[in-house]
């Protein structure tokens, strides 16, 4: 059997700093200045303006953190109807290209380009066009990159950000690969990275040395997986229809909650963000229910519930959430965030293996 991936024309594109871009774009007078969107006192940080960066300031981050990291930061209440429509704008640029437009968030997307509409065929060009469009049409930068498969042409999106282009050719993928800290791979998490270093995996190189055995004995089903990224094999496709595989929301509070009747009010009130979400989507059904718990001292705690039917309505799905926070109860030290998130919402079929193909990028 062929080890090699199918080659195809694969681009990502990456938005710069989406949400803060699109505030300091909106408001001049927040250009050139660090910039955090997100609540100041008790929330996270949810995008960071390149300003804000060499201070260490970077999403998901504490706002007490960055705000300790940077003391002029300056904090802006996120505006999600403003970025949506801004997405839609650049998702409607990507479809001048391709109908195969597999986004992953607001600001960044895969589009498998090996047949475009325009007929450019090369990727490269047609990457240089988008960006070109975006910053026409948007005001906004975008970095891409673009390689002959999804694990490439993300990591290139990433090398040379803000406002770049990277282009990883099949004749440079694998030394690319082998010069990359594994923890810079799609898959390989913090705790995973840190077993590996365990192990004396540090680089794409190191496990590229590593057996199909020996990533089995301490991986499992991810040896495989692993061993298919250090020869800069990736079989995943840009999937144009991905189903959602869970809706969720979560909450940060001001003051840290110990009520058990604060805290199910709380998630009455995120139930019913979850359930707005679901309409939106056409009444999706999903038959898993999971609740998110964040202390005081930032410990995360999950704990889910699967049944053998579709969640019913709100009120049940409110229903197993209570439940579910009552086994933590009482709390051990205060809860600084809840959230609730329906799954189980079915998978596509995986696609057949393609035929493999030679392409210019």
């Amino acid at each position: 059997m062929n080890d090699l991936a199918p080659l195809r024309k694969i681009i990502h594109v990456d938005m710069d700093a989406f949400f803060a871009s699109v505030e300091q774009r909106d408001n001049p007078e927040l250009r050139g200045k660090p910039l955090a969107v997100g609540g100041m006192h008790r929330g996270v940080v949810a995008a960071a303006s390149y300003e804000a960066r060499p201070f260490g300031v970077r999403s998901a981050m504490p706002s007490v953190t960055a705000l300790r990291k940077c003391p002029d930061l300056i904090f802006v209440k996120p505006r999600f109807d403003a970025y949506r429509e801004v997405s839609n704008q650049i998702r409607a640029i990507f479809h001048d290209y391709t109908p195969h437009v597999e986004p992953l968030s607001l600001d960044e997307a895969y589009l498998d380009v090996t047949e475009d509409l325009k007929g450019i065929g090369i990727a490269t060009d047609i990457a240089r066009e988008i960006r070109a469009r975006i910053k026409a049409e948007t005001g906004l930068t975008a970095s891409a990159g673009v390689s002959y498969n999804k694990f490439l042409a993300k990591l290139a999106s990433d090398q040379n950000k803000p406002d770049g282009l990277c282009v990883i050719t099949p004749a440079k993928g694998p030394a690319f690969v082998a010069s990359l800290p594994v923890s810079r791979f799609h898959g390989v998490g913090p705790r995973t990275a840190e077993k590996m270093a365990r192990l004396g995996i540090v680089t794409g190189a190191d496990l590229r040395d590593c057996s199909r055995e020996f990533l089995a004995q301490h991986f499992g089903s991810s040896a495989d997986y692993y061993y298919d990224l250090a020869r800069a094999v990736c079989h995943r496709q840009v999937k144009a229809n991905r189903e959602r595989k869970s809706i969720g929301a979560e909450d940060t509070f001001f003051s840290d909650l110990t009520d058990e009747i604060a805290m199910i009010a709380e998630l009455d009130r995120i139930s019913q963000t979850v359930w707005r979400r679901i309409g939106e989507k056409g009444g999706i059904s999903g038959r898993t229910v999971t609740l998110k718990v964040k202390y005081q001292d930032f410990r995360i705690v999950t704990r889910a519930r699967s049944l053998d039917r579709a969640v019913s309505g709100r009120e049940e799905f409110l229903e197993i959430g209570s439940a579910l926070l009552r086994t933590l109860l009482p709390v051990p030290k205060g809860v600084r965030l809840l959230g609730l998130t329906l799954s189980n919402l079915g998978e596509n079929a995986a696609p057949a293996p393609e035929r493999e193909l030679a392409l210019p990028l």
